[in-house]
C-alpha cells in the first residue's frame, strides 16, 4: 500500500464523516421545519393584514400590556424573517438543482 493510497483513504474517510454529519443535521432541521412550516405561513398572512394593523395601532396607542412580548409588531422582525425564508428556500432550490444536474436525476 502506498503513502498516497493511505492519504486518499484518510481523506475520503473524513469526507464520509463530515458529509454524514451534515446530512443528519440537515435531515433533523428539515423535519423540524416541516413541523412548523404552517406557522410560518400563518405569520406571513398575519403580517400586513388588518388584524396586524389593528394590533400595531393598539401598541402604538399604548393599549397593550407593557410586559407583552411584541416583536411580531415590529415592522422589521417579520419582514426580515420572510426575507430569510425566501433566501433559504432559494438556496435549497439551488442545492437540489445542482445535485440533480450532477447526478442526472
Amino acid at each position: 500500500m502506498s503513502k498516497a493510497q493511505i492519504e486518499r483513504i484518510k481523506k475520503m474517510e473524513s469526507y464520509l464523516d463530515e458529509v454524514g454529519t451534515a446530512i443528519a443535521e440537515l435531515t433533523e432541521a428539515l423535519n423540524k421545519y416541516e413541523k412548523i412550516q404552517n406557522k410560518f405561513y400563518k405569520l406571513e398572512d398575519y403580517y400586513g393584514s388588518k388584524k396586524w394593523m389593528d394590533d400595531f395601532e393598539a401598541d402604538e396607542a399604548g393599549k397593550l400590556p407593557e410586559d407583552l412580548k411584541r416583536g411580531v409588531l415590529s415592522e422589521d422582525a417579520v419582514y426580515d424573517l420572510i426575507t430569510d425564508h425566501r433566501e433559504l428556500m432559494a438556496g435549497m432550490q439551488r442545492a437540489v438543482l445542482r445535485c440533480m444536474e450532477e447526478n442526472e436525476f
